[in-house]
């Protein structure tokens, strides 16, 4: 996927530009700042450590909290139990929907969670998490290779990330020389939980000076 972003911003004439990866997209925008480091100005990840960091960590707390980290790295199994009932699976309530922004985009996400080419492929996509995407990251760390961009670190204060490992701008400062950031007061949907905050940090970083 990295390199696929890699390639897209090559094809649009984009020489250098900063990256933003949520959750799962942290892991993205992670590879992409360590493959292509010449491109990459700077990088935001948000709510996200590298996959390695969780695996070194885990415990029965971090185990039972993410608990679905595990169940979808087992063949086959995942996707029957969530295409057997997509709205049970994925939480389809009003809170979720109100997360969303408008009907549109609601039933767009309902469609996607009754397509089993997506279910899939959302599912290979933590199954790579204890595979290639763990053995990369101890490749990388093994060769002493850092993000070499100032890396800006948020995560919701009402979600999990820092109550299981603690504040992740400790864990970060091993992979990249210039971290910042903090907590944002929203839970795990922060784009949509606190638009405001979120946008304004991520204006401050960019928009500032490169150093």
């Amino acid at each position: 996927m990295a390199a696929d972003c890699a390639g897209l911003m090559e094809r649009l004439g984009h020489r250098e530009y900063g990256v933003v990866g949520h959750d799962r997209g942290g892991l993205v925008a992670l590879r992409l700042a360590l493959d292509v480091p010449d491109r990459v100005r700077r990088l935001a990840i948000l709510d996200s450590l590298p996959v390695v960091e969780h695996l070194e960590r885990c415990d029965d707390r971090f185990a039972s909290a993410w608990w679905h980290w595990f169940f979808f790295l087992q063949p086959d199994k995942p996707e029957r139990a969530i295409l057997a009932d997509p709205d049970a699976w994925y939480g389809s309530n009003d809170t979720k929907r109100a997360l969303m922004g408008c009907d549109e985009a609601w039933a767009d996400y309902l469609a996607a969670t009754r397509d089993p080419a997506t279910v899939r492929a959302m599912l290979e996509d933590y199954r790579a998490g204890p595979g290639i995407d763990r053995r990369l990251e101890t490749e990388d760390r093994a060769a002493g290779r850092l993000v070499r961009c100032p890396l800006l670190c948020l995560w919701s204060g009402r979600d999990d990330l820092a109550e299981l490992h603690g504040d992740p701008r400790a864990i970060w400062a091993t992979w990249a020389k210039d971290v910042r950031g903090g907590p944002v007061d929203c839970g795990h949907h922060m784009a949509e939980e606190a638009p405001d905050e979120l946008a304004g940090a991520l204006a401050g970083f960019f928009g500032s000076p490169a150093g």
